[in-house]
């Protein structure tokens, strides 16, 4: 399944290349509620065409209605919707619950520059190989592109320096390795959240009535297999194992710390998973710095019981692991 945001570029790059102009926008942030989060994208042309979305709606209406006026000429500027301070002129903009969205746009014309830049961003999106880093320079939209570290914010504002930087790139990966209640769970949710998701399972008796969202690659194959096929796990890739099956949770998690898997965890309990360490050790032969790489017991400590509830403190602990942020600061 392809992010929406992959396919905002990918359209993006296809009017760059039939010599249109193209007007790129990124939620930077946002206060209250809103159905986008920072660092979404959506593209627009001046004659209404677009792709993505800004906040579901109004904001889109009034922004395409901007653009066929003649505003945003300017190669980057920062619109705040929502702000009491904008109420007076512009009274139909409400975002839900008072929210407020700050959103960068960018013109981008035609030229090589433009190509290239969205062209290395979707390669980027495409491989899953690495996250970049996009910094725009406000007072001239001058944009470059960085390597990015495995984890961190999507987006910082420098007000100061008048720079914004951006990650892109490397779409989020799922890998489950088996079937179970938690691991459909988990596919539901992550999927929503804009997650690729991979279930492998060999059990044909297990697997034969799943129930699985659709959208989700199923490879009938044991999880260490294909975690230690190559390209299979990149530094966007998180590997959970739920299904209290030595054979499957075991074996996947020592092919898992192998790789540069972001997020690797399996479920069980604090006792099951000394034992598991122990036994990593012992058999699996994994170093202690190996063993420290896999978060067991998995997930955030919700008091979770259902498995619903499970699969929401996995996909949780793996967002917050995704966004670099630690324990102490929820």
């Amino acid at each position: 399944m392809q992010s929406l945001d992959y396919r905002v570029v990918k359209q993006a790059l296809e009017w760059l290349e039939d010599g249109r102009t193209v007007w790129l926008c990124t939620v930077l942030s946002t206060f209250g509620s809103s159905p986008r989060e920072p660092g979404s994208l959506m593209v627009a042309t001046a004659e209404g065409e677009h792709v993505g979305s800004l906040s579901g709606g109004c904001v889109e209406e009034d922004f395409l209605a901007r653009l066929a006026a003649g505003d945003y000429e300017l190669p980057a500027v920062m619109v705040r919707y929502g702000d009491p301070e904008d109420a007076p002129a512009n009274p139909r903009i409400r975002l839900p619950c008072g929210g407020i969205l700050h959103v960068l746009v960018e013109r981008m014309v035609a030229n090589d520059g433009n190509r290239d830049h969205c062209g290395q961003i979707l390669e980027a999106m495409r491989s899953g190989e690495k996250a970049l880093v996009r910094q725009v320079r406000l007072t001239d939209g001058v944009r470059s592109l960085e390597n990015a570290r495995p984890t961190g914010p999507r987006v910082v504002v420098d007000e100061r320096e008048e720079t914004v930087c951006i990650r892109v790139g490397a779409i989020s990966r799922l890998i489950l390795a088996g079937y179970s209640t938690v691991a459909e769970a988990c596919a539901s949710l992550a999927m929503s959240l804009g997650y690729q998701v991979v279930l492998c399972d060999p059990r044909e008796e297990v697997t034969a009535n799943a129930q699985l969202p659709e959208g989700i690659a199923f490879e009938p194959v044991l999880p260490s297999m294909y975690i230690s096929a190559e390209g299979a796990c990149t530094s966007s890739t998180a590997v959970v194992a739920t299904t209290h099956d030595p054979k499957i949770d075991d074996l996947a998690m020592m092919a898992a710390v192998k790789t540069p898997a972001t997020y690797i965890g399996v479920m069980g309990s604090m006792k099951t998973s000394r034992a598991r360490a122990e036994r990593l050790s012992r058999t699996g032969g994994l170093s202690q710095d190996e063993i420290n790489r896999i978060r067991m017991p998995i997930g955030l400590r919700l008091g979770s019981k259902t498995p619903a509830e499970i699969a929401l403190a996995i996909m949780a602990d793996i967002v917050r692991v995704r966004r670099g942020r630690d324990l102490d600061e929820l």
